[in-house]
């Protein structure tokens, strides 16, 4: 069993000093998610001033959470929806023009429930281009969902999704290929 008293989080975990952490909480409380809906270009400054790399014309929410946004990338075109949380404790990497639906949890950390420090760790989670990841979908650590594969909500992925699928459930499972217009 875990014996939380001699767990301890690994040097440089968070990617930033305390300040910085700290500066960035307060930043996304106060201005990231008061400003307006329409605010789009104001909402991407905010992220790029700590280090995120945001592409061109993405759209996200002003209920959007991200832990560290310095260890966050999203492609052109991408949409970022309401209530979504990028729990980049490890790398996020979301390509061209995906959806991230509202409600969705990308969720790069856990622990080792097996070592009695219970150690937390982080996976680097991909998204690549055209993906959309429809309302309430969770990824767990580790995850890539390759290019086009679509999943359907409260749908739960814990194993790599190849490209241009259509994938639903918990855990995601592949239903049909995605077949493109011509």
């Amino acid at each position: 069993m875990q014996k939380l008293n001699t767990s301890k989080i690994p040097e440089n975990f968070r990617g930033r000093n305390a300040f910085v952490v700290q500066l960035w909480w307060l930043v996304q409380s106060i201005l990231f998610k008061n400003s307006p809906q329409f605010m789009y270009a104001f909402r991407r400054f905010l992220l790029r001033l700590f280090g995120a790399k945001i592409g061109k014309d993405v759209i996200i929410r002003p209920s959007v959470k991200t832990t560290y946004p310095w260890k966050v990338s999203i492609g052109d075109y991408s949409w970022i929806g309401d209530d979504v949380d990028l729990y980049s404790l490890g790398e996020i990497e979301i390509g061209k023009n995906v959806v991230i639906s509202q409600k969705s949890y990308l969720c790069t950390g856990s622990h080792d429930y097996l070592k009695s420090n219970f150690p937390i760790f982080a996976k680097k989670i991909t998204i690549k281009d055209e993906c959309w990841l429809a309302t309430d979908v969770f990824v767990a650590p580790g995850i890539t969902i390759e290019h086009g594969t679509v999943v359907g909500s409260r749908s739960s992925v814990y194993k790599n999704l190849p490209s241009n699928k259509v994938c639903i459930g918990n855990p995601a499972k592949i239903i049909r290929e995605r077949i493109r217009e011509s």
